[in-house]
C-alpha cells in the first residue's frame, strides 16, 4: 500500500497518529496477551463470520483492488458503533439510582425521575468549552435535575457525587469487543484505519482511553478538537489529508444518519455505511446510506462486494479499451 505515514507516532492538536507498519504496538501486546486473533482455536469456539476462508486483510495487504485502484481508508465512528456507549450509560445510570436510594434514602420513584431529567439534559446539551468545563456543565446537570425533583435548596456536593458516580461506572463499561478487535487488525493490514468522532475533546479522550482502542487506528480525530465537527466536509476533509488519500478512496462507518451518513456524503466519500443494529428502516430514510449493516463485524463482507464491483468495472473499462481502434 502506497502512502503509508511515518512510522513514529505523533500527536498534535485535534489527531493522534500511529505507527501503520502492521506491527502491533507493545500496549496492544501487553493488553491482548500472547495468541490474540486465534483464541478460538484454542477454545473451539467458531470463528466470527468474517474470518471464514482466506483472510480479507491479509489478501488486501497483497495488494488486491483495495488499496491500489479501490478503497484505501475506512473512518470508524466511536459511540454505539464500536463500543456500545447507550448500554455503559444505562449501567451507569442504574449505579446512581442505587446510591441514592441505598446511601442518600431517595425514593426509587424519586432517583429515577431524577436520573430521567439528566438524561435529558445530556440530550439538548449544548457546551461551549471557552464558557465552561464539560465537568462543571455536567454537575449542573445533576445539580437542577435534583432541586428540580426534590425543591428546596441546590445541592451541588450531592450533584459532584451523581455525576463522578456516573461517569466513573460509564468509563467502566466501555469495552471494545474482542471480536471487533480482531476485525480491525485484520481490516488494518491492508487498509488505514481512522477513528473520528464528535464531542467534547476530554470526553472524548476519556472514552477512547477506556476502550483502549489507540492502537488499533492510523489517526484519531475528535470533533472537539476540531473547528468543525461531522457532518461538516471539513472535518472529513482533513481526515483524507491527515492519511493522504483522496475522499473517493475513503468509507465512512457510524450509526447516525444526521452527522456519520450526511457528513459521508457532504464529503463525497466512496461510501457510507450506516450501522443499524434494530434493522428497523425509519419511514423515512434521509440521508440515504450507500450500505445498512446490523453489526460493525459485517463491513468486512461489505468492503468485499465493493471490492468486487470495482474489480468487474476496472475489467468492464480495460475490455472496452482492448476494442478501441488504435
Amino acid at each position: 500500500m502506497t502512502g503509508r505515514l511515518a512510522p513514529a507516532a505523533t500527536s498534535f492538536t485535534g489527531v493522534t497518529q500511529r505507527p501503520v507498519d502492521g506491527r502491533r504496538s507493545a500496549r496492544h501486546q501487553r493488553e491482548a496477551g500472547p495468541g490474540h486473533g486465534r483464541l478460538w482455536r484454542r477454545s473451539g469456539r467458531s470463528p466470527p463470520p468474517w474470518r471464514l476462508g482466506r483472510s480479507r486483510g491479509a489478501a488486501l495487504a497483497r495488494g488486491g483492488a483495495m488499496g491500489v485502484h479501490g478503497i484505501k481508508a475506512v473512518f470508524f465512528d466511536l459511540d454505539n458503533t464500536l463500543i456500545d456507549t447507550a448500554a455503559a450509560g444505562r449501567r451507569a445510570i442504574e449505579e446512581v439510582i442505587n446510591a441514592l436510594q441505598s446511601k442518600h434514602h431517595y425514593g426509587e420513584g424519586e432517583a429515577r425521575l431524577i436520573c430521567d431529567k439528566v438524561q435529558a439534559k445530556l440530550l439538548k446539551e449544548c457546551h461551549d468549552p471557552a464558557k465552561m468545563c464539560i465537568t462543571d456543565l455536567r454537575i449542573s446537570h445533576w445539580e437542577e435535575a435534583i432541586q428540580e425533583t426534590m425543591g428546596g435548596e441546590a445541592n451541588r456536593d450531592l450533584a459532584a457525587e451523581c455525576y463522578f458516580l456516573w461517569k466513573t461506572t460509564r468509563l467502566q463499561h466501555l469495552t471494545l469487543a474482542e471480536d471487533t478487535r480482531d476485525m480491525l487488525t485484520e481490516l488494518r493490514k491492508g487498509l488505514r484505519l481512522l477513528l473520528l468522532t464528535n464531542g467534547d475533546k476530554q470526553t472524548q479522550r476519556e472514552k477512547i482511553e477506556a476502550c483502549a482502542c489507540q492502537p488499533y487506528f492510523d489517526a484519531i480525530v475528535v470533533g472537539g478538537e476540531q473547528k468543525e465537527e461531522k457532518p461538516a466536509p471539513s472535518i472529513f476533509r482533513y481526515c483524507c489529508d491527515l492519511l493522504g488519500v483522496q475522499p473517493a478512496e475513503c468509507v465512512m462507518v457510524g450509526d447516525s444518519l444526521d452527522t456519520d451518513i450526511q457528513g459521508g456524503l457532504n464529503a463525497g466519500l466512496k461510501a457510507t455505511v450506516w450501522l443499524n443494529k434494530t434493522m428497523t428502516t425509519p419511514v423515512d430514510t434521509s440521508p440515504l446510506p450507500h450500505y445498512i449493516i446490523s453489526s460493525v463485524l459485517d463491513l468486512p463482507a461489505i468492503l468485499q462486494k465493493m471490492e468486487h464491483k470495482i474489480n468487474a468495472k476496472l475489467g468492464t473499462d480495460h475490455t472496452a479499451g482492448s476494442n478501441e481502434a488504435h
